[in-house]
C-alpha cells in the first residue's frame, strides 16, 4: 500500500512509460506488462482510480469493449472530474451498441472540457448511428429533453456496479428507465430487487405498476401474492390484486381482497367505494350499499361515492346522504368540473327517485352540459361511417360468403341502444345452464381490428367477400378462442353453448358477422325512443359520448334505426330477433321462451328468475336486474315541450332547433 501513491503518476500518464519501451520489445509485451502493473495495484488498492481508468483505456485499445466497460464505469464514479475517463467509457458502451448510454458520456466529457475534438466527433457519431441518419437536430433535441432519465440511468448502473444487490440503485434504475419509456427494459431491475428483498413494497409497487400498463394484468396480480405470502398485513396490496382480480372477471377472488383490505384498514374510504364496486357486479346490492355508506361517511366530500349510491338505491327525502348533497351543491364552486357532473348526476337520480322530476331533470342538464364539454364528439364521422357500411354490404355481399362461413352457433350478440332492456336480455340468456353471458366486451371490434392489420387488402367496415375462406375461417376461429377465454367461473359440467356479447354498438357489424358465421344469434333490444334517450341522458356513460346533449342524442339514435332498418332489409327475413323492453314487462315468459327458442335451447325455469343468477355485470342496469320485473320504467316522466324539442328534432334526423335550456 506504500507503493501506492508514489506509483499514481506513471498510471496517470496512461502507461506511457511502459509502451514507450526500446524497439527491442514488443508492442504486446509493452501493453501486457503495463496491465500487469495496474492489476497488481488493483489488489493492493480496488479501486485505485487512475489503475481502473488505465485498463479500461488498454481494454478498449485492444477492442475488448464488453471488458472494459466495468472498469471505467468505476474510474467515471471515482474520477468524476475526468473528461478521458467518460470519453474512453462513451466509446466502450457506443462499440457494444449501448448508444443512449454512451451520448450521455460523451457529453459529459464535453461539459468537463469543452474543446474536446473525440468526444465530440463521436457524440455525432453515436447521435448519427441512433437515429440512422434521419433527423439528426431533431432527435438531438429529444436526447436533451430525456437527459436527465438517462443520466439517472447511467448513475444507478455505476452504484449497480459498485453493487449489484443495492435495493435503493435497482429501484431507481427501474424508474428511470420507466420514465424514459424503456418499461420493458425496467420489468428487470424490480425483479432483481425483489430476488434479495421479497418484501420489498416499493419495488413491488413500482413492478405492478408496469406489468399493468403493459396489460400483464396476470403477472401483476401474481406479484400482489407474492408479497402477500411473506406478509397477509398489508392492505394496499391486498386492494391492488382486488382491484386487478376485478379487471379480469374474477370477482370472487376479488372481493375477498377487498374485504381483507377493509378489515385491515377500516378508514380508508377507497377501499371500502372498491369492494362497493365489486359487490354491486356481483349483485351483492345490500353489502355494496353498506360500503358505500361507510365510504360516504369516512369521505364526504367525495361525490362518486353519491353517485355510486344513488345508482343502487333509491334515497328518502331524510336520507342523510341527500342532505349532504344539498349542502355539497351550496358550495359547487369550490369543486372541480368532474366533481360537479358526478354530483348534478346524482342529484338527479335521487330527486327523480323521490318524484322532484322538474328539479331533477335541471340538475341532469347541468351535469350533462358538463360532461360535453369535456369530451370531444365526432357526429359527422358516425353518419359517414354508417353510410359507408350500408354502401357495402348489400344482400348480394352478404349472401356471397353465406355458404362458406364458419359453422359455429355459439356466438350470440345483443345489439342496440343503451337502456333499451339489453342487460335484462342477456340476464335472461345468462340464467340458462347452457349459456355464458360475457357482458359489454370489445372482443368483436379487437378481433377485426387485428384483422384489418393481418389482411391489408381488406378494410374494416366493407365486406369480406374479398378474403379467401381460410382468412375468413381465420378471424371466425380468433374471435371463438377471444370469446372462449372470457368464461370464468362456469359452473357447468360442460362448456356453454352459447356465449353471449352484449356490445350494443356491434350493429354496426352486423353484415360482418353474418359473413362470419351465419349461425350466430342476433338479438336487437327495442325500446320507446323518448324513454330510451331520456333514460341515457340521466346517466354519466364513460364511452358513449353522443348521450350528452339531447339533439345529438336524438339524432344519434335516428342513424341507428337507419342502420338496423338498412339490415331488415338485406338479411334474409329472422336473422335477427327484435325484442322490445315493453313485450318483456307484459309477458316476461312469452318474451323469455320467444329468445331461448330463438338461441335454439331447450326452455329452462330458470331464465324466468334471471334476478336470482349471480354472474357479474358491469352494466349501469346491475342494480335493476337483479330484482323482479317492474314496470315504472315503461312511459318515464318526460319534461316540457320546449326543453324536449332538440331531442324531437334530433329523432328526425333533424338539427336542433332549440338550444337546450338549464
Amino acid at each position: 500500500m506504500q507503493n501506492v501513491n508514489k506509483d499514481t503518476a506513471s498510471i496517470q500518464n496512461g502507461g506511457a512509460e511502459a509502451i514507450n519501451l526500446s524497439s527491442e520489445t514488443s508492442m504486446d509485451q509493452a501493453v501486457n506488462d503495463a496491465l500487469r502493473y495496474a492489476t497488481t495495484l488493483l489488489t493492493q488498492a480496488p479501486d485505485h482510480p487512475e489503475a481502473l481508468l488505465f485498463i479500461g483505456t488498454i481494454h478498449t485499445w485492444q477492442r475488448h469493449f464488453v471488458q472494459a466497460i466495468p472498469f471505467l464505469q468505476r474510474a467515471t464514479v471515482l474520477l468524476p472530474q475526468n473528461a478521458e475517463a467518460f470519453n474512453s467509457l462513451g466509446f466502450a458502451l457506443y462499440n457494444t451498441g449501448r448508444l443512449e448510454d454512451a451520448i450521455v458520456a460523451f457529453r459529459e466529457a464535453i461539459k468537463l472540457k469543452p474543446d474536446f475534438p473525440s468526444a465530440q466527433t463521436r457524440l455525432e457519431k453515436a447521435l448519427t448511428a441512433l437515429d440512422h441518419h434521419k433527423n439528426r437536430v431533431k432527435r438531438y433535441h429529444e436526447l436533451l429533453a430525456i437527459d436527465a432519465n438517462i443520466e439517472e440511468i447511467a448513475r444507478y448502473r455505476a452504484a449497480l456496479a459498485v453493487d449489484s444487490k443495492d435495493i435503493s440503485a435497482l429501484n431507481g434504475l427501474g424508474k428511470a428507465l420507466h420514465a424514459s419509456g424503456r418499461s420493458e427494459e425496467a420489468i428487470e431491475p424490480f425483479r432483481l430487487a425483489l430476488s434479495y428483498n421479497p418484501v420489498c413494497t416499493e419495488s413491488t409497487r413500482n413492478l405492478v405498476q408496469i406489468l399493468v400498463e403493459l396489460d400483464r394484468v396476470e403477472e401483476g396480480i401474481a406479484c400482489c401474492r407474492a408479497i402477500l405470502d411473506h406478509d397477509p398485513n398489508l392492505p394496499a396490496f391486498h386492494a391492488g390484486a382486488g382491484s386487478l382480480l376485478r379487471k379480469i372477471g374474477r370477482h370472487v377472488e376479488a372481493l375477498h381482497h377487498l374485504e381483507q383490505a377493509c378489515a385491515l384498514q377500516p378508514d380508508n374510504a377507497w377501499f371500502h367505494a372498491v369492494l362497493a364496486l365489486i359487490a354491486r357486479e356481483l349483485g351483492h346490492i345490500d353489502l355494496a350499499i353498506t360500503h358505500l355508506r361507510q365510504a360516504i361517511t369516512l369521505d364526504p366530500k367525495e361525490t362518486n361515492y353519491y353517485l355510486s349510491l344513488t345508482l343502487l338505491t333509491k334515497l328518502m327525502v331524510d336520507d342523510p346522504a341527500l342532505g349532504a348533497m344539498q349542502i355539497l351543491v351550496k358550495r359547487e364552486d369550490t369543486l372541480g368540473d368532474q366533481e360537479k357532473m358526478r354530483l348534478h348526476f346524482a342529484l338527479g337520480k335521487a330527486l327523480a327517485d323521490s318524484g322532484q322530476h322538474c328539479t331533477a331533470f335541471n340538475h341532469q342538464l347541468k351535469a350533462n352540459a358538463l360532461r360535453r364539454a369535456a369530451i370531444p364528439y365526432d357526429e359527422t364521422r358516425i353518419v359517414k361511417g354508417a353510410r359507408l357500411v350500408r354502401k357495402h354490404f348489400t344482400a348480394a355481399a352478404i349472401a356471397a360468403t353465406a355458404e362458406t362461413g364458419h359453422i359455429s352457433a355459439c356466438p350470440v350478440f345483443i345489439v342496440g341502444m343503451p337502456r333499451s332492456g339489453s342487460t335484462l336480455v342477456e340476464q335472461i340468456l345468462a340464467s340458462h345452464p347452457q349459456v355464458y353471458g360475457a357482458g359489454e366486451v370489445s372482443t368483436l371490434s379487437d378481433t377485426l381490428k387485428d384483422a384489418a392489420k393481418r389482411f391489408p387488402d381488406w378494410k374494416l367496415g366493407t365486406s369480406l367477400a374479398g378474403l379467401s375462406v381460410r382468412d375468413r375461417h381465420f378471424i371466425a376461429e380468433d374471435y371463438l378462442s377471444r370469446l372462449n377465454k372470457l368464461v370464468v367461473n362456469w359452473a357447468g359440467e360442460h362448456a356453454p353453448t352459447r356465449i353471449s356479447n352484449k356490445m350494443l354498438d356491434n350493429f354496426n357489424y352486423i353484415g360482418l358477422i353474418r359473413q362470419l358465421w351465419p349461425n350466430a344469434r342476433i338479438i336487437h333490444t327495442v325500446r320507446d325512443p323518448i324513454d330510451t334517450c331520456l333514460s341515457c341522458f340521466s346517466i354519466p356513460f364513460d364511452h358513449l359520448d353522443f348521450a350528452f346533449d339531447l339533439g345529438e342524442l336524438g339524432r344519434y339514435y335516428h342513424h341507428y334505426q337507419e342502420q338496423m332498418a338498412h339490415w331488415s332489409r338485406v338479411l334474409p327475413k329472422g336473422a335477427i330477433l327484435n325484442v322490445h323492453y315493453e313485450h318483456i314487462v307484459e309477458n316476461l315468459e312469452a318474451s323469455a321462451r320467444r329468445i331461448i327458442a330463438y338461441c335454439d335451447l331447450p326452455w329452462d325455469e330458470t331464465c324466468l328468475r334471471f334476478y336470482e343468477c349471480r354472474r357479474k355485470v358491469m352494466t349501469s342496469s346491475l342494480a335493476q336486474v337483479r330484482q323482479p320485473i317492474y314496470r315504472s320504467a315503461v312511459g318515464r316522466w318526460r319534461p316540457d315541450a320546449a326543453t324536449l324539442q332538440p331531442l324531437l328534432d334530433g329523432l328526425k334526423g333533424r338539427p336542433t332547433k332549440l338550444r337546450t335550456p338549464f
